[in-house]
């Protein structure tokens, strides 16, 4: 398969237009569509919807570009710095996300870059709020817990967190797993629920996913950082819901123990944003692909 179709296909996945995609390609709209239209012949599938105002990529479309885009993205930051000398390491990208998964997951994942030249600058904070921050050009790429809907913003899953019910185990001996399977949620009653938000939104998710229902008791304890939320469940304050990785240590020691253990754990899709036509930069898609290919390798 030629790689100029593959790179005009993600330029215009990326870009959502044919036309802006022409623009960060310097190739002229005919040419883009007809590329398009060759491809799509090579795959046998519609890739994709014309709009009045741009396209909108068919689901073979995302699947596609999901499993393109750290590879080609690899080649053209090989091809800056071998061919034309350009590092993306030794350029700034100024990155956000969510601070938990952000201080637990990434930073740690991202070690060998720094080391290798790459100067990050870090924001720490909720997903919409990061997300306006990614269309005003104040951060390069976010990690979002929640789907970007805005204009001029792309976004791929990047990881998916799983959510436990935990407490310590004094609460595991009053609030056996068979209790709880056989009455739902009305087992866990008497039980403070330890949130990091008034609305409880890892609780919400998991009582939805798990229970079918929404959580009864308000938080007894809200504190905005889930490691402190750990913290206080480790101590016996109360019970929370938290992703996995978050607490997985103090699982394998049982400092806390999951509740439940669904057979289905909820599950909470993560994802990696940009504003569209930014990826035509070496160290923004140098990043960008080794975040992919990193988080991929997460357990």
């Amino acid at each position: 398969m030629d790689m100029t179709l593959l790179r005009t296909f993600l330029a215009v996945h990326r870009a959502g237009s044919f036309t802006r995609a022409s623009a960060s390609l310097g190739i002229s709209q005919p040419a883009i569509t007809a590329q398009i239209r060759a491809l799509e012949k090579q795959v046998g599938k519609q890739l994709f919807e014309r709009l009045p105002r741009g396209v909108a990529p068919t689901g073979p479309a995302d699947e596609l570009a999901r499993r393109l885009a750290p590879h080609l993205d690899a080649i053209a930051a090989i091809t800056a710095r071998e061919i034309h000398g350009d590092d993306p390491l030794h350029r700034t990208v100024h990155f956000a996300g969510p601070t938990d998964l952000t201080s637990l997951r990434v930073l740690p994942s991202l070690g060998d870059l720094i080391r290798r030249g790459l100067r990050l600058r870090v924001t720490l904070g909720p997903g919409d709020e990061l997300l306006s921050g990614l269309a005003s050009a104040r951060h390069d790429i976010v990690v979002s817990d929640v789907r970007p809907r805005m204009r001029g913003i792309s976004a791929m899953p990047f990881a998916d967190e799983e959510y436990v019910l935990v407490g310590a185990p004094v609460w595991a001996e009053r609030f056996p797993a068979g209790r709880i399977r056989a009455e739902g949620p009305r087992a866990l009653v008497g039980a403070p629920m330890v949130g990091e938000a008034e609305e409880q939104p890892l609780a919400q998710r998991y009582w939805a996913g798990v229970f079918d229902a929404k959580p009864a008791i308000p938080a007894a304890l809200v504190v905005p950082d889930l490691r402190a939320v750990l913290e206080c469940v480790r101590a016996g304050t109360g019970i929370a819901v938290l992703p996995r990785y978050l607490c997985a240590d103090a699982l394998e020691r049982r400092a806390v123990v999951d509740l439940l253990d669904p057979e289905l754990p909820p599950l909470h899709t993560v994802f990696l944003a940009i504003r569209e036509g930014t990826l035509s930069q070496p160290h923004i898609a140098h990043l960008h692909g080794e975040l992919l290919a990193r988080a991929a390798r997460w357990s």
